[in-house]
């Protein structure tokens, strides 16, 4: 193996991908196919694991399987496609974006329940802003489990 290669060892550490996820990228077509040394030993080089990475956070990103895939055939087919792969990474960048929007609200509406929790917490009150008069389920209330 030359400096520039890697092994799948190797790759799976950069990656946080197990060897078999890297296998099954590569069955799946998600990969380009990896060339193998005489041995039959898989040489991933750098290019291929920048292609790695970007489909890792794509899959991170919710992006299917399928689009991925075409992704990378695009790719393979060289820059004619350069427009429909970056139409394919814009509609899913509106994706992300309208996630982001819901896990903030998401965020916001978990942080108002603390907030609550806290005020009753502080106050001493059982969930119908009751006061809790019994000194053990006071004590019990303030005890983060």
């Amino acid at each position: 193996m030359t400096s520039n290669e890697l092994s799948i060892a190797d790759v799976s550490a950069r990656t946080g991908l197990t060897r078999d996820t890297l296998r099954w990228y590569e069955s799946e077509g998600l990969i380009p196919a990896v060339p193998r040394n005489s041995a039959g030993v898989r040489r991933y080089d750098e290019a291929g694991v920048r292609m790695i990475d970007l489909l890792v956070r794509l899959r991170r990103t919710g992006m299917p399987v399928a689009a991925m895939r075409d992704f990378v055939t695009m790719v393979g087919q060289g820059a004619r496609t350069h427009g429909r792969r970056m139409r394919l990474l814009q509609d899913h960048r509106e994706e992300i974006e309208s996630r982001i929007r819901e896990l903030a609200d998401d965020l916001d509406a978990v942080d108002v329940k603390i907030g609550h929790y806290r005020d009753l917490i502080d106050a001493g009150q059982d969930c119908a802003e009751q006061p809790i008069i019994d000194p053990d389920e006071l004590d019990e209330q303030r005890r983060p489990h």
